[in-house]
């Protein structure tokens, strides 16, 4: 089944055209429309191929995925990742997000579309965009070709109780369903299946801890194979330190400042969800590739402090998660971040030798940006893996199953 796997952004699509064959997905094509309202750059590989990139005016999301399509059958090069739209099978959407009505992917219907509508409140930037992509697709394709979402809180929707419910007065759950939701489902998933395929195991015998690092970050706790308890929240915002997100801070902290800086909510919110985190830190970029040889080379103290803080809300939660599991088999990196810096999974494991992780030096130095594989020493009773998130995969091989 040839599937379209689509995630719409406020202005951008990034999309991926995977085969989802017996023997194994392999992503046909791949690329990303952004800057959408305007002169949209779009982004096309196929089949492995050099990236293509090209300016063109782009109004809304359903003009994107109309270029999206027209880029599949015309190609980059003298290569076409179909010769006909009708060779896509089916569609697969990113939903941000699916509250407590949804709890796996579900195949496309108008029931199905009122619901994401009533999320939206709970995911107001992201929701919208996603319905956008999900009618233009509709439109385009006709309604001969099945779509599926795919929703990131799915994933967290086997969490406890205990795990997700604020101590909050218990009716502002039961009134608005204020609880933690979590998010990036659709990595931690994939992260998961592709742990027990590299180590032979039943998915039921996974008990890890992964770490999606990047310029968002999330962390999970997986125990038999299904998310026990993740960092962010109500909202992408709680949890680890982040590009520019906060993450936890005393919910004091806004009252104070609107008294002593006179700012209002929404003044706050930008602060804490866009100009926080390793940009409001180090007071130069969110980038921790730039962070990194900012303090090689210049030794700035606010940029180590930053990347210190990074690190250590990082051991935080995989030392608070490591007790609530009753311990965990390995701690996986993945992510910009996770993937691609030894020198940050070096510093988080140096703080996780008390739980039995031994990182691997020349393992983890050695390991190519984007590789995979073990980076602590063998026999370590905590090991540390390095695998790379493919959440369109997943989404990919979701659609599959539904619609199987």
């Amino acid at each position: 089944m040839k599937v379209l796997v689509l995630n719409c952004g406020s202005s951008s699509v990034k999309f991926q055209l995977i085969d989802t064959a017996a023997d194994g997905e392999r992503c046909l094509a791949r690329g990303l429309v952004e800057r959408i309202g305007g002169q949209a750059v779009v982004h096309l590989s196929v089949l492995g191929e050099r990236r293509e990139r090209t300016v063109v005016p782009v109004r809304d999301h359903r003009a994107a995925i109309d270029v999206v399509l027209r880029a599949l059958v015309d190609g980059a090069g003298s290569t076409s990742a179909v010769g006909a739209l009708g060779q896509i099978d089916a569609v697969g959407h990113r939903v941000v997000h699916g509250g407590e009505a949804f709890r796996e992917p579900v195949v496309i219907d108008a029931r199905v579309l009122q619901g994401i509508e009533e999320c939206i409140d709970l995911a107001p930037l992201h929701n919208p965009a996603n319905l956008r992509g999900i009618h233009a697709a509709g439109e385009l394709l006709g309604p001969g070709v099945p779509q599926v979402a795919v929703f990131d809180t799915a994933f967290h929707a086997t969490m406890p109780e205990a795990s997700y419910v604020y101590a909050l007065p218990y009716q502002y759950y039961r009134r608005h369903r204020l609880r933690r939701y979590g998010f990036h489902g659709s990595s931690h998933h994939y992260l998961m299946l592709r742990y027990a395929e590299l180590n032979g195991l039943d998915t039921a015998h996974v008990n890890i801890i992964t770490l999606h690092l990047g310029n968002g970050c999330s962390a999970c706790a997986v125990v038999e194979g299904c998310s026990f308890a993740t960092s962010m929240g109500f909202t992408p915002l709680e949890g680890l330190v982040m590009g520019t997100r906060s993450g936890d801070v005393d919910p004091s902290v806004v009252e104070f400042l609107m008294l002593k800086e006179g700012m209002d909510a929404h003044e706050i919110d930008a602060m804490l969800n866009r100009h926080s985190g390793l940009l409001g830190l180090s007071g130069l970029t969110s980038d921790m590739r730039e962070l990194l040889a900012e303090e090689a080379e210049h030794q700035d103290r606010r940029v180590r402090l930053a990347i210190d803080v990074f690190c250590r809300r990082v051991q935080h939660y995989v030392g608070a998660y490591f007790a609530e599991m009753g311990g965990a088999d390995a701690v996986v990196f993945s992510g910009g971040i996770g993937e691609n810096a030894p020198e940050i999974r070096r510093r988080v494991c140096e703080g996780l030798g008390c739980l039995g992780l031994t990182l691997d030096a020349e393992s983890n130095a050695a390991l190519a940006p984007g590789g995979e594989g073990q980076v602590s020493v063998h026999g370590s009773p905590v090991a540390a893996w390095v695998i790379p998130t493919d959440e369109e995969r997943l989404i990919a091989r979701e659609t599959a199953r539904i619609l199987a």
